[in-house]
């Protein structure tokens, strides 16, 4: 008999749900080859109920005191912290890593950045120049509205937790594509949120392939600035396709950090 998978689902709204039309992928535990789960073939559809829910949610969030936004940033840390365990065993599970380093080093990180994304909310200030002696000018910071956030599959959630505590404390609400290699850990941190209490609709998250959900989140005409880290082929391409909307992009790419084996070498 054919051992069991597990099932995980999209967050839009508040709502864990499949993609809207029922496809589905599979996720491969590296360990052993063979298929321990199925995530969501998110498209261009759910991408786009996604965005608008997220810019329904966006008046409300960014219109929260910076301390309340705050106090939701806490508790996403403490949830998750609570459920540590359980997120490092499916990360690891779904991306190869060994699941000491993930529970030592990964998770204590992402309640870590969530405390300090929390305190760094109500500390977001402008700047004020003296031009004269009766006048000045000031520059106020004000969130930009629904940020896409796009993710590797080598560390999911440090990165996602580094990304969409930073946008959430401004402000702003996101849409999160995680890598169709390792989704898993990113769609139960869905879970995690609602838990928390974050508002429904000021994080959403679908799964799906690069192509098709990550192309449609780049592409999307109501993302103003997109997010990503990955390989330096996907980044180009990234460029090219936010170049017809004039989306912002912040990317990090790969390629930076080259090892060199000597011959000597073991």
């Amino acid at each position: 008999m054919a051992a069991s998978t597990e099932t995980f689902l999209n967050l839009v709204g508040g709502r864990q749900a499949p993609a809207a039309s029922g496809a589905t992928l599979d996720s491969v535990d590296p360990a052993t080859g063979s298929v321990w789960a199925t995530i969501p073939r998110g498209g261009a559809g759910d991408v786009d109920d996604a965005v608008t829910t997220a810019s329904q949610a966006f008046d409300g969030w960014c219109g929260l005191p910076a301390l309340q936004r705050a106090a939701h940033l806490r508790a996403v840390g403490e949830t998750m912290a609570r459920h540590s365990r359980e997120l490092a065993e499916i990360e690891s599970r779904d991306n190869g890593k060994p699941v000491a380093e993930t529970i030592a080093g990964d998770l204590p990180a992402c309640v870590q950045m969530f405390h300090f994304h929390a305190g760094a909310a109500d500390k977001i200030h402008g700047d004020t120049v003296n031009v004269a002696a009766t006048s000045f000018n000031f520059t106020r910071r004000e969130p930009i509205g629904v940020i896409g956030i796009i993710i590797p599959w080598n560390s999911p959630l440090s990165l996602v937790s580094a990304k969409a505590g930073a946008a959430l404390a401004a402000g702003n609400t996101v849409v999160v594509k995680p890598a169709e290699q390792a989704s898993c850990s990113v769609l139960r941190w869905g879970a995690v949120l609602e838990e928390a209490g974050l508002p429904p609709g000021v994080v959403n998250i679908v799964a799906g392939l690069g192509e098709e959900a990550g192309d449609a989140l780049v592409c999307h005409p109501d993302v103003p600035r997109v997010t990503f880290t990955g390989a330096t082929g996907t980044g180009r391409v990234i460029t090219e396709r936010a170049a017809g909307t004039l989306t912002q992009l912040h990317l990090e790419l790969g390629g930076k950090s080259p090892n060199i084996v000597f011959a000597d070498a073991d």
